[in-house]
């Protein structure tokens, strides 16, 4: 071990409140933010190059033009980058992201979109289709997670991260008034997704982690112990984004019952997997409003519910639980103003593409697309197994983590990259996972991901010392305890993006 690693290992036994002020005492010592920065310059290189390839490739605009251009040459260089970036998961070489991608479904769904374009749910009295539309996604989505027969309701949301949110400021305006909590908390295993964090943020709510057991699922002994007079909700996941762990979630719904406290199940990746897989047979443990304790849910309609991007949903057990979820006020000069989420006015023309794919798609679709989609997940989970660096990471369904305890598996990453595929790198632990989507169980996708998997395998093996391109950049975003500087780099990050 270098003498770096070692540093490195033991900053990380400290307390990280304890790091941040050291890491805030360094940054002040005359030297130390500019060689800071020179750190950093090196890596944004490779992520600004990674984020904007087309710097000399098409006309870029900083002002707008003093002639307007023509649609053609608009039209012309847009269908060069789709053709570009399309060859990125046309054949299946992405983790997640694309979910359906069959050209006939994209087609259709571009149809639904260029009839209803102009629509906006804010103006239910001038389109009313596109109310009747949304709820019927929130009906048919309830019924799908065990709403049949219940009070369950809802609202239409831009992604998961808007559905997560609105539940959590939901249950914090709900404890405020029904509890009287005004210092509310939420218990939050380390694996959900990092929606929960931001809705800490933004909604002033304490977050009490709780740990995760061998397999990647919450610890119910912690959550147990973690409820104080303060907490207005516990959360579970269906599976969790990194591993693809099912929280016990019979036993959080449980203990949020005997507490009289919500209990969210964030189900927006296997919302529209699990129910499915349920009835083929799969092992699937109870996870939804049939649990009497389950009072929220969120399910992502664009993942697998194969909606255009930009659609989820949020479910409640009863009309009174939502309505903390409503803004609405009465005192505006520019009249009764309300809406349902955070936006005002909203593309109706996704809400009418997300009922096409939902009716279009059926019952027997969805149960055709997870039938294929486990089988392929079946497939790639033996192949990793049966590489001997590489173990899987728990027991998953479709979210396949996999790590290594002989060789860097971000150097793995790295090769596979090469080999045009774009997997997520994680850490705590130290991992990479692929998300299997109907675009992996097309011919010979996912025997190429084996195959290439192992290839890869054996080159960081046969290569120890190369350094790859973006490993070292994983590298230090899993390992640097100072993880102020990391957010600093994620933000440089974000800084490069909007950069024209």
């Amino acid at each position: 071990m270098s003498w770096k690693d070692s540093i490195i290992r033991q900053f990380g036994k400290l307390n990280p409140k304890f790091l941040a002020s050291i890491e805030k005492g360094m940054k002040a010592i005359p030297g130390v933010s500019q060689k800071i920065d020179a750190e950093y310059a090196e890596v944004m290189v490779e992520l600004e190059n990674s984020a904007k390839p087309y710097k000399n490739k098409f006309t870029r605009f900083t002002e707008i033009p003093q002639t307007g251009r023509s649609h053609a040459e608009i039209l012309l260089e847009m269908e060069s980058m789709r053709a570009l970036e399309e060859s990125h998961w046309k054949d299946g070489f992405i983790s997640g992201a694309v979910y359906h991608g069959d050209q006939k479904h994209i087609d259709f769904l571009n149809q639904v979109y260029a009839i209803n374009s102009q629509s906006n749910p804010l103006h239910a009295d001038v389109w009313p289709s596109a109310t009747k539309f949304e709820a019927e996604i929130v009906a048919m989505t309830a019924d799908m997670l065990g709403g049949a027969g219940q009070d369950v309701c809802g609202t239409v949301t831009s992604g998961g991260t808007e559905s997560i949110m609105l539940a959590m400021k939901t249950y914090r305006d709900w404890a405020r008034e029904k509890k009287g909590i005004t210092r509310p908390e939420m218990i939050v295993p380390i694996t959900a997704h990092a929606a929960f964090d931001k809705a800490s943020q933004y909604f002033n709510i304490k977050t009490i982690h709780i740990p995760v057991d061998e397999n990647f699922r919450a610890d119910v002994e912690a959550a147990r112990k973690a409820v104080t007079a303060n907490t207005i909700v516990i959360v579970g996941s269906a599976p969790s984004f990194p591993h693809g762990a099912i929280d016990p979630i019979s036993e959080l719904a449980e203990l949020a019952l005997q507490n009289n406290i919500g209990f969210h199940v964030d189900a927006c990746l296997g919302g529209f997997v699990l129910p499915w897989a349920e009835k083929l047979g799969y092992p699937v443990p109870p996870f939804d409003f049939r649990l009497p304790g389950v009072t929220s849910m969120s399910a992502d309609t664009h993942k697998y519910g194969y909606a255009a991007k930009g659609t989820s949903v949020v479910l409640y057990r009863g009309n009174e639980l939502r309505h903390f979820q409503y803004y609405t006020t009465t005192e505006w000069p520019g009249g009764l103003y309300f809406s349902p989420t955070f936006a005002g006015s909203r593309p109706g023309a996704l809400s009418a593409a997300c009922w096409a794919a939902m009716t279009s798609v059926g019952a027997q679709g969805y149960l055709s697309a997870t039938k294929k989609i486990l089988e392929t997940a079946d497939f790639i989970k033996k192949g990793i197994r049966e590489i001997p660096e590489l173990h899987v990471l728990g027991d998953p369904l479709f979210v396949v983590a996999f790590a290594s305890e002989s060789i860097n598996v971000y150097k793995v990453l790295d090769y596979m990259s090469h080999k045009k595929w774009s997997l997520n790198g994680l850490h705590k632990p130290t991992c990479v996972h692929i998300c299997v989507t109907l675009r992996h169980t097309e011919p010979g996708v996912a025997q190429r991901f084996v195959a290439d998997l192992k290839e890869a395998v054996e080159h960081v093996k046969a290569h120890p010392e190369e350094k790859g391109t973006m490993a070292p950049v994983y590298g230090m975003a899993a390992t640097l305890p100072l993880r102020g500087m990391v957010s600093d780099l994620l933000k440089r990050y974000l800084d490069v993006i909007f950069k024209a």
